[in-house]
């Protein structure tokens, strides 16, 4: 069995390719079930262990085992660590064993790219970046490279970071670190959020007409990057039906205070790409993206690298 280390994942996975094959993967199907969801207790603190498996109907199957703790903030590391593992289908033999962290940011921020390529406007320039994490630099790459992005706005909770971020892309984009979150929200274009908040960070009340709001973080119920306000205004997305019950932290509060009700959803990513739902009603609509992660996505991105790599299945 291979190894394939996060270098050959980025070099593998061009973003336009990735979020072609991932809207593919979508649009075709693959067997998915929910992911295995379970809490550990830690000295210092609560973690995470997911396990998500899918695969094709005669082709390939995979699962990814991915690790979160919150506390390694505190220690220099990433909160996000994890492995792939893909197997060839026709007698399940192992073909190859990925950096899950890197396959991981890098199809998460495709599929907040797909979303945004179908809903965001077309002449949408501005980013609002919220978070400074890993997957921050990946969220802004995809989201220009499906859309005339020139302007990011960054904002995080701690400064050095997100000065780190901003100079990374300078000399990209018109890049500059906000303080003032309420401002810089009610002026972008499309916000990103990708964060491990419990707390509400983004209102529905700042969020101008024809924007575009893409949610990554509250991958559990506790967890929330926004104000329920958010939904009750906007035309809501997601990335599965199932997920978004099931886990996506923003939408269950709303719903737990009676201002969301999951049959407000347009529609999956499935329908959206199908052609079985049209998009934003109008360039002044307020669209929402939240994704809580599919598995499916990584097993696409998987086949893209072992198939990029020479892998034969």
């Amino acid at each position: 069995m291979r190894f394939i280390n996060a270098e050959q994942i980025a070099e593998a996975l061009s973003w336009r390719e990735l979020i072609d094959g991932i809207g593919q993967a979508f649009r075709e199907g693959v067997e998915a079930p929910p992911r295995h969801h379970h809490s550990m207790r830690r000295e210092d603190g609560e973690a995470t262990m997911l396990l998500m498996p899918a695969w094709q109907e005669r082709g390939y199957i995979g699962m990814k085992m991915v690790n979160v703790f919150p506390q390694n903030s505190a220690h220099g590391l990433p909160a996000i660590s994890g492995v792939y593992f893909l197997s060839e289908g026709k007698h399940g033999r192992p073909l190859a064993c990925m950096d899950g962290s890197e396959l991981t940011r890098r199809r998460t921020a495709a599929a907040s790219a797909l979303a945004s390529r179908e809903l965001a406007r077309k002449d949408a320039s501005s980013l609002l970046m919220v978070g400074t994490g890993k997957l921050a630099p990946m969220l802004i790459e995809a989201h220009a490279a499906v859309r005339p992005i020139t302007q990011v706005r960054i904002w995080g909770r701690n400064p050095d970071k997100a000065k780190a971020l901003a100079e990374e892309y300078a000399d990209q984009y018109d890049t500059e670190i906000v303080t003032d979150l309420q401002t810089a929200a009610s002026t972008a274009d499309i916000i990103s959020c990708a964060t491990l908040s419990t707390a509400p960070l983004i209102k529905g009340s700042w969020l101008k007409a024809g924007s575009h709001l893409d949610l990554v973080g509250a991958f559990k119920p506790t967890m929330r990057e926004t104000d329920a306000a958010c939904f009750r205004q906007s035309e809501v997305f997601v990335d599965t039906y199932a997920g978004a019950k099931g886990e996506a932290g923003d939408l269950l509060q709303a719903a737990d205070e009676g201002v969301f009700d999951f049959s407000d959803i347009r529609s999956d990513l499935t329908q959206l790409l199908r052609g079985e739902h049209p998009g934003r009603s109008s360039d002044e609509a307020i669209t929402v993206f939240k994704s809580v992660g599919a598995s499916l996505e990584d097993l696409a991105a998987a086949i893209q690298v072992w198939q990029s790599v020479g892998g034969d299945s």
